[in-house]
């Protein structure tokens, strides 16, 4: 009996052992961005796709103060509300003192500066697919912003979704970063589209459902989901979902107004404010995505 209690006991050490292990968080190889230059220009429009203001402005504010990255923003979710960031160029409150590699690390693999897991409401998991050069100008871009002396605030989340490491776990299971939309022959404006959409602006966060533990599915890719915050629904774009032409959807994503006269509302009013700002080659590319979607949203 006391041979098979030890004989337990270690097994279940080596379990945790390989699990703390699994777990462990898996920053970019040192050196990934190492004679890239940051260009702010291009970077501008890097931020305006990646929607960083839309989230991470205080709230309530408006024009120019939108750029101050202040954070405390609330995102309500079944698993507690987390709250967005200061990440202003301060250097106190902000990430003024982050390096270009931590910046890369948290942006396109949920590590902090202080090697922990970052919560995937923040969607890293999206911005995986990020390129080198893009990452770098918004660096470079982000830089230059005016910063914010406002502390961020702790995120309201209980036991045991408060216990980080086990979001490595989640990781394993969801961190996902080849394109849903596969295809290395998808022609100029498809391609650009895919990375719009399943890259920078992240769409599927919330236009696709999500199991149980939050992850997405993608074999139900822009299909429509539940609000997070329990209200409503987040419509699908999926052709069986979605009628419009794509002239019409790339008006939308340039005025706010549908083909029915309707005008945009709810967050989705900070999204169409970010692409009206975009080319409207982006904004063209992005409807040529969306009409490329298979019904209920499952890739071939």
């Amino acid at each position: 009996m006391r041979k098979l209690f030890g004989t337990v006991v270690l097994a279940g050490l080596v379990a945790a052992g390989a699990g703390w292990v699994l777990t462990a968080p898996d920053p970019l190889p040192e050196g990934s961005f190492a004679g890239v230059e940051g260009d702010a220009e291009r970077g501008q429009v890097v931020f305006t796709a990646a929607g960083c203001a839309s989230c991470h402005h205080a709230p309530g504010a408006e024009g120019e103060d939108k750029l101050i990255l202040a954070g405390g923003q609330r995102f309500v979710s079944d698993f507690g509300t987390f709250l967005s960031p200061n990440i202003s160029p301060d250097p106190d409150h902000g990430i003024g003192v982050w390096s270009e590699e931590q910046f890369a690390n948290a942006v396109m693999r949920g590590v902090s500066p202080g090697g922990e897991h970052l919560y995937p409401a923040f969607p890293y998991t999206a911005y995986a697919r990020m390129g080198d050069r893009d990452l770098v100008d918004l660096w470079a871009y982000m830089r230059t912003l005016p910063p914010s002396s406002e502390p961020s605030e702790p995120h309201d989340v209980g036991f045991p979704f408060n216990i980080r490491r086990a979001l490595g776990g989640w990781k394993l299971l969801y961190f996902d970063e080849s394109w849903v939309m596969a295809g290395n022959d998808l022609g100029q404006e498809l391609t650009r589209g895919r990375y719009l959409v399943e890259a920078l602006a992240h769409c599927g966060e919330c236009h696709t459902p999500r199991d149980a533990l939050g992850g997405l599915k993608r074999a139900a890719w822009l299909s429509g989901a539940p609000n997070p915050n329990g209200t409503g629904t987040i419509p699908g774009l999926t052709p069986d979902k979605l009628s419009w032409s794509a002239t019409d959807v790339a008006y939308y994503l340039e005025t706010g107004f549908t083909p029915d006269f309707d005008s945009v509302g709810g967050h989705m009013a900070e999204v169409v404010e970010n692409f009206s700002a975009l080319s409207e080659e982006d904004r063209a590319a992005v409807a040529a995505y969306v009409k490329a979607l298979p019904e209920g949203g499952a890739m071939n």
